[in-house]
């Protein structure tokens, strides 16, 4: 039998849905923003390879935020036109609520659900299910990306206060001119030392890269792009 929530048990059911999530998890929400605890909570389910589904009718993620989700592989996003149910759902359990992720753990709003168990109430959580695969099915999937900003180039280094965000750290292309190498060459070297992957013809930082370092950042004038210490050992461990 379903059971009604409110405010504070549609918060406690919604991190239960994800923390109890053994094989899948569907989150459905019109706007795409994560509180830093949804963040924990995924990327949790993210380590133990859990399917992720997220289904979003508008995108409210800053670029940080943007390059966060595309480093969980288990994380597919997907944008569905005129999206306003709100659903949550593992394989047992699945609430239909007026809460919105970001809003998660937030005491200022009100918030009402329904709770349905597919042990007691099979038939209601079939249908339930069977709904938000066909929101599923209806949506595009999504890769996060930063298409809305200009993409760096080799030739198109992040100006010098931008280098500055991180002391003593340079982007590709100024420590490739520090090394009397051009930025291809070093990108190329990067690749090769096992710093940088490249995935769907994008270049990413791999944990090595971030053992020795590195980080991804966004601009705003140029996209996302790389700093690396001024003193990175290029020679493979």
């Amino acid at each position: 039998m379903a059971k009604f929530l409110n405010t504070s048990a549609a918060n406690y059911y919604l991190e239960e849905i994800i923390r109890l999530a053994h094989d899948r998890l569907i989150l459905i929400s019109p706007l795409l923003k994560l509180n830093d605890r949804i963040k924990e909570l995924l990327e949790d389910k993210n380590r133990l390879k859990i399917d992720i589904r997220l289904v979003y009718g508008k995108n409210e993620l800053q670029p940080e935020e943007i390059n966060w989700l595309r480093a969980l592989n288990f994380i597919r996003t997907s944008f569905c036109k005129n999206l306003h149910a709100k659903c949550y759902l593992n394989e047992e359990f699945c609430i239909v609520t007026s809460l919105n992720l970001y809003e998660f753990n937030q005491i200022n709003t009100n918030e009402m659900g329904i709770l349905i168990l597919r042990s007691e109430d099979p038939e209601l959580f079939a249908g339930a299910s069977d709904e938000a695969q066909r929101i599923l099915r209806v949506s595009d999937e999504v890769r996060m990306s930063f298409e809305k900003v200009k993409r760096v180039t080799e030739d198109n280094a992040p100006s010098a206060e931008e280098d500055q965000e991180a002391v003593g750290k340079l982007s590709t292309s100024r420590l490739a001119k520090k090394l009397g190498l051009k930025t291809h060459e070093l990108t190329d070297h990067l690749v090769q030392l096992g710093a940088i992957e490249i995935s769907d013809g994008q270049k990413q930082i791999t944990p090595l890269g971030r053992r020795l370092g590195g980080e991804l950042r966004v601009s705003a004038r140029f996209g996302p792009y790389f700093l690396w210490p001024e003193a990175l050992p290029l020679a493979k461990a």
